[in-house]
């Protein structure tokens, strides 16, 4: 005979996945009843009690009929509210710092980008990441209690048991940082944090051109190589943190340096000793120096080498000749996980189709041909909008578990309630300047209590707390 208290927690932990398929099915569009009991196997009466729960705490809301195609009914179309919770976005590079506020489709509500040297330590970019945030909701005239989470993107390796950055080779003075604490005590929001590489990953399966994959790898190519490796629809982040270090993969076993490439100090014959963005400008001065032609000005700058990609013999010499590099790489992805597809993004991918091109014919040239011929290898089309939409998928990936559902519950009550106050508010205000006699006032304020005590048990919650659930998929 089963104990009846976990009998009552299964069908609690039942009824909340059900929920989360629910919301999953709204997340991509609008919906009937009677296309999410279809959907879902569900009875039409369970659908409608899920509905119910979900419109009291503001997180579903009714959009509009279509016509269901019998005589005379229409059917009522359900929405998820974008609007009932947001989302703090977070790109951190080595000489940027962007934030945005996202709704819950990810749409950017209000946006700060501003240069920012990584290398002056985590006290003043945390500080600088705070004022953004503080800008952006100021922007969008949201309180900080209507943030769900915050996500950051960093360019450097994660221990995703911890929060802590790992020896980032680009990033001096990070080493053994907690950022996801500190973050979490400057901003007073949950902070989840991964390597931008893994983020861009997920924009791009969640966002890109290859929306759907499940096997994909991101290779982001700027100051530093790294990549995100996408496997079955998650994340292979290994075992601390560290998986898609790309750019430490060595090419060069015998000898790092030759009398072309410049190189790091203590490099040997890695990735990113041929191909980052750092050793570009020091190899067209070579090049330039061994007589390849050029209308470039003496230095060229990474900035003129891209403008002038496909159309300057100078910069196309460099391009392929990174290109190359980064191919062989790849070629060694693609061997060890046969993905779908291998998107390219970074500030180097702006160099186009010669560097794209050469990336190709070095891969496939190496590769076996069952993990070459149905692999596509692209340039991204997120562009600089990976970062935050990255850090959006790995929120909504959070939030859309049991234990995230609780926190989110709690943020949409509170948001209801805010809305419902403000509503009477302005009603009130109305209803003095045009005094209407013997007309009751059909709205009156909802307490958050109120409106987070609508939830059922099993996913109610206090009104902050941290999500540490693990990444899903909606």
């Amino acid at each position: 005979m089963s104990d009846p208290v976990h009998a009552t927690l299964d069908l609690a932990a039942i009824r909340a996945q059900h929920t989360l398929l629910l919301l999953g099915l709204l997340w991509q569009g609008e919906r009937a009843r009677v296309d999410i009991a279809r959907e879902l196997g569900l009875s039409r009466s369970a659908i409608s009690s899920m509905v119910s729960e979900l419109m009291a705490v503001g997180l579903v809301q009714e959009v509009g009929t279509r016509g269901s195609g019998t005589a005379g009914r229409r059917a009522t179309l359900l929405a998820l509210n974008d609007r009932a919770a947001y989302l703090l976005a977070v790109d951190l590079g080595k000489s940027h710092a962007r934030v945005d506020l996202l709704d819950l489709r990810c749409r950017t509500l209000a946006t700060r980008h501003v240069p920012h040297d990584i290398q002056s330590g985590p006290a003043a970019t945390c500080a600088l990441l705070a004022s953004l945030s503080a800008a952006v909701m100021g922007d969008a005239g949201i309180t900080r209690a209507a943030v769900a989470l915050a996500g950051v993107g960093v360019p450097g390796p994660v221990d995703q048991s911890t929060g802590q950055m790992v020896q980032p080779p680009n990033m001096h003075g990070w080493d053994g940082e907690n950022v996801r604490a500190r973050l979490e005590g400057t901003l007073g929001v949950g902070v989840q944090v991964d390597n931008d590489a893994n983020l861009g990953a997920l924009a791009e399966a969640r966002f890109g051109a290859h929306r759907g994959a499940v096997d994909l790898i991101y290779v982001k190519v700027a100051t530093g190589i790294g990549a995100g490796v996408l496997l079955g629809g998650r994340l292979h982040r290994g075992v601390r943190g560290g998986a898609g270090e790309i750019g430490h993969i060595s090419i060069n076993e015998q000898e790092p340096h030759n009398r072309k490439q410049p190189h790091h100090p203590e490099s040997r014959g890695d990735l990113e000793s041929y191909a980052a963005a750092q050793v570009v400008v020091a190899l067209a001065a070579s090049l330039r120096a061994e007589g390849t032609p050029t209308t470039l000005p003496d230095p060229a700058t990474l900035s003129d080498l891209l403008a002038h990609a496909n159309t300057d013999p100078l910069a196309r010499a460099v391009w392929e000749d990174c290109g190359h590099h980064l191919g062989v790489a790849v070629s060694t992805a693609l061997n060890l996980f046969n993905p779908e597809a291998v998107v390219i993004g970074g500030r180097l991918s702006q160099a186009g189709e010669v560097f794209l091109n050469a990336v190709q014919r070095s891969a496939l040239s190496r590769t076996m041909r069952i993990n070459a011929e149905r692999t596509r290898i692209e340039l991204s089309t997120l562009g600089s909008e990976a970062g935050v939409l990255g850090a959006g998928a790995m929120l909504l990936d959070h939030l859309f578990t049991p234990q995230g559902l609780r926190h989110l519950y709690a943020i949409s009550a509170y948001t209801l309630a805010q809305s419902t106050a403000r509503a009477a508010a302005q009603h009130a205000a109305h209803t003095a300047a045009h005094p209407a006699p013997n007309v009751p006032d059909p709205s009156s304020p909802l307490s958050v209590a109120t409106a987070a005590s609508r939830a059922p048990p099993e996913v109610r919650a206090d009104a902050h707390p941290v999500s540490r659930a693990p990444p899903g998929q909606l």
